[in-house]
């Protein structure tokens, strides 16, 4: 292998990961960081996990780890990988494995002490660099060169990567549109075209996780362009041809995803969403319209009702179908409205109600609402003493 530069960046000098080598070498053994932090770190782009490789035995990582003090684990150890956690700092741990059989979701694998062999199984070359301590860079597969130039290619056949696991189809996407630059990789462009129907044997789960990582990236529009051109993107979902109202949303992946959805309906049961990620969905879809042009007291009143979060959809969707620059500090006003202004509570309650000789019931509550629409109408102004002299009006 060719010298490379040496990384020199701060997780190297982390304390427990310092420990957790050490701990994993003591006997012999060696271990590195792996996969995406090397990456990251290299494009010099934050860094959130930190994973090890090792040629150490699964039982092994386990026992070494305990001795030093860490909280182990076994998290995937069929797969040999072990959480080992210190301090509130957690590390992956896997050891050296090659695929013995696969089937494009799941893996039988065995052992290895053979750095290359683990290089060679996976998905793209730009995640199969390692490191040690000192920042020394172990590339098998010329991963630096592609990672400095931001081409994702397959390790070795594109073919071969994605007959082991479809979702790499998903995932070449989803790193072109994080990490990618200019046109993706021909071969590998090739490879996923050819097996776009293997989509259809993953779990709503994991096309899920991987479609709402591809919707925040960088280059998420031009990308998902790309596999609607490509016939990718209708293994996935039906969808709606709005490139430009999409390239001009916020990078918010439930946002996005209810604009981008012919049948949004359906995303629930399609992609397994959670119920509040649906009820928003919904909700982006029923947003009213508002524009910068309202009264002060018109917007507080439909913050109020919508609360914080719609809010900032209705304005996030009403800005991109405007033809107002992104940079207009008048929409920005507005969507900023939500953190200026916090949300005040009714100054009343039923118990108020009730002590006034109101009985208990249907009556309260048509009280109460009618206490609200005036306190509302009245830009939330009147306090408790207004509102139950109000309230005798109205008895």
């Amino acid at each position: 292998m060719a010298k490379l530069p040496r990384i020199r960046t701060a997780f190297l000098k982390n304390a427990e990961l310092r420990e957790a080598i050490s701990a994993l070498q003591s006997d012999g053994g060696i271990a590195r960081i792996a996969g995406g932090a090397v990456r990251n770190a290299i494009l010099k782009e934050p860094i959130y996990d930190i994973d090890i490789a090792t040629d150490v035995l699964p039982q092994d990582v386990m026992r070494l780890c305990k001795a030093r003090g860490f909280s182990v684990h076994p998290t995937g150890i069929a797969h040999g990988t072990v959480t080992i956690a210190k301090n509130s700092h957690a590390f992956e741990v896997t050891t050296l494995r090659l695929d013995t059989e696969t089937d494009g979701r799941h893996a039988v694998v065995t052992f290895s002490k053979d750095w290359a062999e683990d290089a060679a199984r996976r998905d793209f070359t730009m995640n199969a660099m390692y490191c040690d301590i000192i920042g020394n860079i172990f590339d098998y597969t010329k991963g630096y060169k592609d990672c400095v130039n931001q081409r994702v290619k397959f390790v070795g056949n594109p073919d071969a990567r994605i007959a082991e696991d479809h979702l790499r189809i998903l995932r070449f996407f989803r790193f072109h549109a994080r990490y990618g630059r200019g046109a993706p990789d021909a071969a590998g462009l090739k490879a996923v075209v050819r097996a776009r129907k293997k989509l259809l044997n993953l779990s709503a789960e994991r096309i899920r996780q991987e479609l709402l990582k591809l919707l925040v990236a960088p280059r998420a529009v031009p990308t998902l362009k790309l596999m609607a051109k490509h016939k990718i993107l209708p293994e996935i979902i039906e969808y709606n041809d709005v490139w430009k109202l999409m390239q001009r949303l916020p990078e918010d992946a439930i946002l996005r995803l209810a604009v981008l959805a012919k049948l949004p309906e359906r995303l629930q049961d399609k992609l397994k969403l959670s119920n509040v990620d649906a009820e928003r969905i919904a909700h982006v879809l029923t947003a009213p319209n508002v524009t910068p042009e309202l009264r002060t007291n018109e917007r507080r009143r439909l913050l109020y009702l919508l609360g914080p979060l719609k809010w900032r959809d209705a304005v996030a969707i009403s800005w991109a179908k405007s033809s107002a620059s992104l940079d207009d500090r008048k929409w920005k006003s507005l969507n900023n409205l939500s953190k200026r202004w916090s949300i005040p509570k009714l100054p009343v309650n039923g118990r108020d109600l009730q002590e006034t000789g109101l009985v208990q019931g249907k009556v309260i509550g048509q009280r109460l609402q009618d206490l609200e629409d005036w306190w509302i109408a009245n830009d939330f102004k009147p306090d408790r003493a207004a509102l139950l002299f109000y309230l005798k009006g109205l008895t």
